[in-house]
């Protein structure tokens, strides 16, 4: 059984920065697209960024660009979410997601088969 442990959440403050991590066990992946989600209080979940092994490939969703990096390490079974100049309007719970496909809808749900649990992000001064 597939399963996603992200960690690394925090209380930061503005223009601050943290890493989260995504580590995943149960199986060996041949291809994946892991995906970052985030849901603010209030507020529906959405896509942040994604990552394939399959040369490595990244989509960035608008409000993040230039901020975030998305990056993984195979031989530790990890991907990681790289969170710069932080602000308010990035708390959330932030959830790594994984597609098994190789025509992956990241950065939408659709397809997204396993999900960690979250880790709280919180901006705040």
């Amino acid at each position: 059984q597939l399963q996603l442990v992200e960690s690394g959440g925090g209380l930061v403050q503005p223009g601050g920065s943290l890493r989260l991590s995504c580590t995943y066990s149960g199986g060996t992946l041949p291809y994946y697209t892991i995906g970052w989600f985030r849901q603010a209080p209030g507020k529906e979940r959405e896509g942040v960024s994604c990552i394939t092994n399959g040369g490595g490939s990244t989509i960035y969703v608008d409000s993040v660009k230039g901020r975030f990096t998305t990056s993984r390490d195979d031989a530790k079974n990890t991907v990681y979410l790289q969170m710069n100049s932080l602000k308010p309007e990035d708390t959330g719970v932030y959830y790594c997601a994984l597609d098994l496909s190789y025509d992956s809808n990241c950065p939408y749900e659709y397809g997204m088969n396993y999900w960690g649990k979250g880790t709280l992000v919180t901006v705040s001064s």
